[in-house]
């Protein structure tokens, strides 16, 4: 079995690599792999003297990138299970979370609002002195934890063998916005398989340098950033948040080759291409939490130059599922092949399921080595059958190729009079019409069909006077009938989650209250 504190090891014990950056924040600070090395060790002896054996269960909740990932991967490499949390939520969302997690201590600076009862634990102090209690080894704000000090502290590496057991893992939770959360424990063998799969299908290298402003808290940015980044010895530049406004110089500066991203970003990005060339290092961008609409993955390429990886993942698989290559056959609109896990669309049959023929839209599931065997509390009854296919919930077919088209979420399609519509195809259709910057299709009640389409739309600028009408008027021209919104919303912003996903729920509940024409939405949930 693969361990991520074997990783450490190996890395910090390498001829001429121990002292190579693992981690950068952007703001400032640096983390070596020795550094790395040196924070698991103290961390094992901090677990142990506070009573938690391997395999315990400890929550994190730190302010900055950088001390946030150092904590989360040297616990880890400790054979412990990490339970990220938000460093932005509130005291209620955190008690649901901890309520299924049952850390025995959570990671936190003092003063920070959380639930009573919790034991907190103060960082450890990293020896050598290039961490310290000031440095970022141990979780820290600021300093340089792998300076020229941590060659020599390289040789000793094999003395922190006993500090990974194989028991180590990420707790995360998922969904339960208005119920119990469903929790998923993701064990070190199964974060080892996928992060192995996505440095290998990605080919990274010890010469990448990567880029990810996506949450530490979510399974993306844990596995695709953190932990492959670990398994290709390479570095990952860790920033705050995504902001448009220096980007660009900062790639540079970075001499970033590949960038961690979301839909979000990359459709800001295509509408605004900066006047200088951007840095020519850039290898490909990957795409990832939410399907990338092929027009917007076109105006991104045409206008860059640099080509996107658009993929598809959950945290029930560890993060990816399927990936376009990087070098090989890319198709728009797809999420690519499966890299590591199986995947088939299946129909009902009887009481079971049985596969899809090519092209067929039916419900996406999955299995292997990095997907869970159950849900460690909360999940829906039924969702992992006797043959270990999880039921992802969501639509999809698969082509003549085995490329992977997500059509949307089981709970998304619009059941119109009995007829089922995906919202994807109407916002594809929207997406490619002059004006419209962003757009998402939801079901508004009906008294008589039971549902209808109803269409929220971003304007791509201030100056697009008579866009509701003239969308609808496409739509008349181009689709079917149960196809054409009901209503054109032109709204400021679209509400988002922490990865850039659509808050759809929350146009939902709007549509509902209204109970007829939506009214306009602005703002974030």
């Amino acid at each position: 079995m693969t361990l991520i504190s074997e990783w450490i090891q190996h890395a910090a014990a390498a001829p001429g690599a121990s002292g190579s950056p693992y981690l950068e924040d952007a703001a400032g600070g640096t983390l070596s792999y020795a550094g790395l090395h040196r924070s698991v060790r103290a961390w094992a002896r901090t677990l142990d003297r506070a009573g938690i054996a391997p395999g315990g269960a400890v929550a994190l909740r730190w302010p900055d990138p950088l001390g946030y990932a150092t904590a989360l991967v040297a616990i880890l490499g400790a054979g412990r299970v990490v339970v990220p949390l938000d460093p932005a939520a509130p005291a209620a969302e955190l008690a649901r979370v901890l309520a299924v997690a049952r850390p025995a201590a959570v990671v936190a600076r003092s003063g920070q609002d959380l639930p009573p009862g919790l034991a907190v634990l103060s960082l450890p102090e990293v020896p050598d002195g290039s961490a310290g209690t000031r440095g970022t080894g141990a979780a820290g704000d600021t300093g340089d934890a792998g300076d020229a000090g941590d060659a020599g502290d390289a040789g000793d590496a094999g003395d922190a063998g006993d500090a990974g057991s194989g028991a180590g893992g990420i707790f995360l939770c998922t969904s339960g916005t208005t119920g119990t959360p469903k929790g998923i424990l993701l064990r070190e063998d199964q974060l080892a398989h996928v992060a192995a799969t996505v440095a290998g299908h990605h080919r990274l290298t010890s010469a990448d340098r990567g880029y990810c402003c996506l949450p530490l808290f979510h399974v993306n940015a844990e596995v695709v950033g953190l932990l492959a980044t670990l398994a290709a010895r390479a570095c990952l530049v860790l920033d705050r948040g995504f902001s448009r406004r220096g980007f660009w110089p900062l790639i540079a500066e970075r001499e970033i080759t590949w960038i961690n991203a979301v839909p979000a970003i990359i459709t800001v990005l295509a509408m605004d291409p900066p006047v200088v060339p951007v840095p020519g290092r850039i290898r490909f961008v990957r795409s990832a939490s939410a399907p990338l609409p092929p027009v917007t993955l076109e105006r991104f390429e045409d206008a860059f130059g640099i080509p996107v990886v658009e993929t598809y993942g959950m945290t029930e698989a560890a993060s990816m599922i399927t990936a376009n290559p990087v070098d090989g056959p890319r198709k728009a609109g797809s999420a690519g092949r499966a890299a590591g896990t199986e995947v088939r669309v299946a129909e009902r049959a009887g009481s079971g399921y049985r596969p899809c023929p090519a092209g067929t839209v039916g419900r996406v599931q999955i299995r292997g080595r990095g997907v869970i065997r159950q849900y460690a509390q909360g999940g829906p009854a039924g969702a992992i059958d006797a043959q270990g296919w999880l039921d992802t919930g969501d639509l999809g077919h698969l082509d003549s190729d085995g490329y992977l088209f997500l059509a949307g979420r089981s709970d998304d399609v619009i059941n119109r009079g009995g007829e089922k519509i995906y919202p994807r195809e109407i916002e594809d259709f929207l997406l490619t019409l002059p004006g419209v910057g962003s757009a998402v299709v939801i079901a508004a009640p009906d008294d008589v069909l039971g549902q209808r389409p109803v269409a929220y739309l971003v304007p791509a600028g201030p100056q697009w006077p008579g866009l509701a009408e003239a969308c609808r008027e496409a739509c008349l021209a181009a689709l079917p009938r149960p196809k054409r919104p009901s209503a054109f919303c032109l709204v400021q912003e679209l509400p988002l989650g922490p990865t850039g996903k659509v808050a759809r729920r929350f146009l939902r509940e709007r549509a509902r209250a209204d109970q007829g024409a939506p009214l306009p939405v602005t703002g974030r949930p």
